[in-house]
């Protein structure tokens, strides 16, 4: 840098001086030595000439110099930017003032080819830990422009959730595998460790040897940061990792490793002040060949013998074994994890928006840390938090998908010109499905006798969520359809809820808007199928159980031989104008407010033909239980073993949603039997939107008769001649 300085300065004092020495040199030239010499064509005298000679030959020679001095100016430039990416980032590096103009200094380093796969692992574990993951991965698509794959560390639980997840999201270029944590515990389980993530908090020691052994290099990440940059810019820094050099951590921001928090605070041998591992860039084939389990194994239990356990989980012992080899680390820059703990000096890592790389929420506070800047950061977070995850299935163009889309296949098999295309399609679109958004924990009954409650419900639905719990204390299962902003809403209203947070066996199933329909027969199936007891009681959101069903059903079951016979137990439903309404707590008081006129039998003055074959008139006076026979339109709400046939998912909105499916069980041989001692009571609320559209609309009406002449012919062809019954339904 010096030198090229020098040579700079040197080559612009020649400039200067010479044309000063040529012109004292003519002032002292003598004239007769000129004036011998004939006139030229322009007129000069023979000094003159000379003089215009002279001056020619300088500006020339000014020229050269000028051509030279540039280049040596461009060397330096070239330096300065080559120092500044070298020791901060592969972006801008810095700015500097020339004559008015900024000029920025930018890595001349080559991207990350376009389809190559960038690797991230992450580790997961719990109901909750999902949604934390579901913001990770909206940021990180957000930005990305290469495929990508996942690779998660997870418990049963969220293997499950996210396995949902992924197969219904169904984003172009993105790959994901799991590894189930039960598999690896055995590894790390023997460490004492403080942190409240446990033992999946040190799992992240456990990647070299389990990841897929032809896989070189990865990046690993914890749940609670959010990137506000392309992943491939963090990718693209493998290629500065020289000789040993196998893990890339940014230093920690807090002076927790200085051992300077309180009176006798003790940590974990570090470097310095230590290196979070909230993103580690890990090169695991050098890893591997430097024995890394048998590594951090050895520095592990000679620090515990003093330590007694880690207080930061993988991170205490990541640091201890850079401690002793500090050869294997790479020094990331402190924007690629701007950690937001307490006590930190993030904001030294920071000076415009466009610093920021990763945010990384590492206090057990998270959005409620003290910072500076935090508004800012809560924003960009819930930014993500409530962002359209169906906007982030962009295509990756000139990557060649190796996945097929059988979604986009079977939709292209559908006319655009059918006037009924919009239903079709609802029919084959797979909605973004987060299973068990809240902590769930549910064991059935050792009986075999256990009923859930099934039901769907949309926002305009969530206040009937606290009510039907006071009702129904056994397992009850919901699918949500909802936005991913009001996802949002709906986890702070139950957050917010006593009562709905005592109860840890009712599992929220959100399946995310996409789409003009209310997918409703699409959301029972979801709901239907997380259900873990034998048996399950189809009900609906805006319907409230007698009190004391759920035990009352139990018995049902058993007494009714249901386990080797196919029967669907009849809940009576009724219904009341009143949203005020003093819930009767016997069939006797509900006798009495039927004569009185404050309950009916439900939808008796607008579908009679829904519920008739129930026989309320009979019911009145039952002491047992009673046999009925299916007829058109029949759409009672029954108790049934849960491996029921699907619903029909091509109804959705208003109409046919169940009548299509008691057509169903009744061409699979289902008895239908009416509890004498078992009601529902519907309560009011303003018409659905599906309803208004089914009144106001023609084409609403024609294409739903459509479909349920298509319907009755698919039965017909299923179940053959038995099912010929369903053709002579009124159309």
């Amino acid at each position: 840098m010096i030198r090229v300085r020098k040579k700079a300065f040197l080559l612009l004092l020649l400039c200067g001086t010479i044309p000063i020495v040529m012109l004292i040199y003519l002032t002292m030239t003598t004239d007769e030595a000129f004036e011998s010499k004939p006139d030229n064509i322009l007129g000069f005298n023979g000094r003159e000439a000379k003089l215009a000679q002279r001056v020619r030959e300088i500006e020339e020679q000014n020229q050269v110099l000028r051509r030279q001095l540039s280049l040596s100016q461009n060397q330096l430039v070239n330096v300065r930017n080559y120092m500044a990416i070298e020791n901060e980032t592969d972006m801008v590096a810095m700015e500097t003032e020339k004559n008015g103009t900024k000029i920025k200094c930018v890595s001349t380093e080559p991207d990350v080819p376009k389809c190559e796969v960038i690797h991230v692992a992450i580790v997961s574990a719990g109901y909750n830990s999902t949604r934390n993951v579901v913001t990770l991965i909206k940021s990180i698509l957000f930005y990305r422009k290469h495929p990508l794959h996942f690779y998660f560390i997870t418990d049963k639980a969220a293997h499950l959730i996210l396995q949902m997840l992924f197969t219904t999201w169904n984003v172009a270029g993105v790959e994901v595998t799991f590894h189930l944590a039960d598999d690896l515990k055995s590894e790390v389980a023997w460490i004492p460790n403080k942190h409240y993530s446990g033992v999946y908090g040190l799992l992240k020691l456990t990647l070299p040897q389990r990841l897929p052994k032809d896989l070189d290099q990865v990046i690993v990440l914890d749940t609670d940061v959010t990137f506000a940059s392309d992943i491939a810019e963090l990718w693209k820094i493998f290629r500065k990792f020289k000789g040993k050099q196998a893990i890339g951590l940014v230093e920690n921001q807090s002076d927790w490793y200085l051992g300077k928090l309180w009176k006798n605070h003790r940590p974990w041998p570090a470097l310095g002040r230590g290196f979070n591992t909230g993103v580690i860039l890990l090169n695991l084939k050098i890893l591997r060949a430097l024995s890394w389990s048998q590594m951090w194994h050895l520095v592990a239990e000679k620090e515990l013998m003093s330590m007694l356990s880690t207080s930061l989980a993988d991170q205490d012992i990541f640091n201890a074994v850079l401690k002793q080899n500090p050869h294997m680390l790479y020094h990331l820059p402190c924007q690629w994890n701007i950690q937001l703990s307490q006590n930190t000096r993030s904001e030294l890592c920071y000076r415009e928006v466009s610093d920021l790389k990763i945010i990384h929420w590492n206090s057990p506070l998270k959005l409620k840390v003290k910072n500076k800047h935090v508004q800012f950061f809560r924003n960009l977070y819930l930014t993500f938090l409530e962002y359209d995850g169906n906007l982030l299935r962009r295509q990756l163009f000139g990557c060649v998908s190796e996945k097929p889309n059988a979604v986009q296949d079977k939709l292209n098999e559908i006319s655009e010109d059918d006037e009924c295309y919009d239903f079709r399609r609802e029919r084959v679109l797979i909605h973004r499905t987060h299973l068990y958004y809240i902590d769930y924990d549910n064991t059935p009954s050792a009986t075999n006798d256990d009923v859930t409650l099934v039901a769907q419900l949309s926002m305009d639905r969530l206040q009937m969520l606290e009510t039907i719990c006071k009702h129904w204390e056994g397992p009850i299962s919901l699918a949500l359809y909802m936005s991913d902003a009001e996802a949002q809403a709906f986890l702070r209203y139950a957050l917010g809820s006593e009562l709905l947070m005592s109860r840890r066996n009712v599992g929220y199933h959100i399946v995310y808007k996409d789409g003009q329909f209310y997918p409703v027969n699409y959301l029972r199936n979801v709901a239907v199928k997380q259900v873990n007891t034998s048996y399950i009681f189809l009900s609906d959101i805006d319907f409230l159980p007698m009190y004391g069903l759920y035990e009352y059903l139990k018995k049902a079951v058993s007494m009714m031989d249901m386990a080797t016979h196919k029967k669907a137990l009849i809940v009576p439903a009724f219904e009341t104008q009143r949203y005020r309404l003093t819930f009767p707590k016997s069939k006797a008081d509900l006798l009495s407010m039927l004569d009185m006129g404050s309950l009916f039998t439900f939808r008796y003055h607008v579908w009679a033909k829904g519920h008739a074959p129930t026989n309320f008139a009979k019911w009145r006076t039952a002491t047992t239980p009673y046999k009925v026979t299916w007829e058109p339109d029949f759409e009672p709400y029954v108790v049934v073993r849960n491996n029921i046939p699907e619903y029909d998912q091509r109804f959705v909105g208003f109409g046919w949603n169940k009548v299509s499916h008691i057509m169903e069980l009744d061409a699979q041989g289902y008895e239908f039997i009416v509890l004498p001692n078992a009601f529902i009571i519907h309560m009011p609320h303003a018409p659905s939107f599906d309803i208004a559209k089914f009144r106001s609309s023609s084409l609403y009406r024609k294409c739903l008769k459509t479909l349920k002449e298509e319907y009755q012919q698919d039965l017909s062809r299923k179940h053959g001649l038995k099912a010929l019954k369903y053709l002579s339904v009124d159309k």
